[in-house]
């Protein structure tokens, strides 16, 4: 499939192994893909699983923007086991990176997702790795799914309304703060 140049996808990653398992944080290349699940205006969603893993990267490298929430620190580099994934970081939109740049720390999801959205996220990467040794894949699948329609309305919202909010993690006070996605 040819995509435009302009065209755009979203994606969440969700692994096999821990940091622990594999060494330490400086050896997310091992930790595997257990689902991975990615959302474009062309083809809506679609789930993948490891043995698809090699083919999710180019079809990632194919969009013109690629948006993820830390794709840059963690999903890209569980992805380079996979294949090369130059494609994805030439084309990435990162929204962490982004906000970290412009706030000067780290935010999660779920902070932005319940403060812009209202609207939690419904797991965690540790409770998905549970999945994973539980062999409960469609579990998994749902809550990274749940993850990239986050990040998709999100990214709707900050264009219509030019701002995202997060709540501050000590004092819960909620945080304006202008984006331009």
């Amino acid at each position: 499939m040819q995509l435009e140049l302009f065209s755009e996808v979203y994606y969440d990653i969700e692994t096999q192994l821990s940091a622990n398992e594999v060494g330490g944080w400086e050896n997310i290349h091992r930790m595997r893909v257990a689902v991975a699940v990615t959302w474009s205006p062309e083809e809506g969603f679609r789930q993948w699983e490891e043995p698809a893993a090699k083919d999710l990267v180019p079809y990632l490298s194919g969009f013109g923007r690629i948006f993820s929430f830390n794709g840059d620190g963690f999903d890209s580099r569980v992805l380079s086991h996979y294949g090369d994934v130059k494609g994805i970081h030439e084309h990435s939109y990162d929204l962490l990176t982004d906000l970290k740049r412009r706030l000067g720390h780290r935010l999660s999801l779920d902070s932005l997702a319940q403060a812009t959205l209202n609207v939690g996220k419904t797991a965690n990467g540790l409770q998905s790795l549970q999945w994973w040794k539980e062999g409960k894949i469609q579990l998994i699948a749902d809550y990274c799914r749940q993850d990239v329609q986050v990040l998709v309305d999100l990214v709707s919202f900050a264009r219509k309304n030019g701002f995202v909010r997060y709540s501050d993690r000590t004092t819960g006070e909620i945080f304006t703060v202008k984006v331009n996605w």
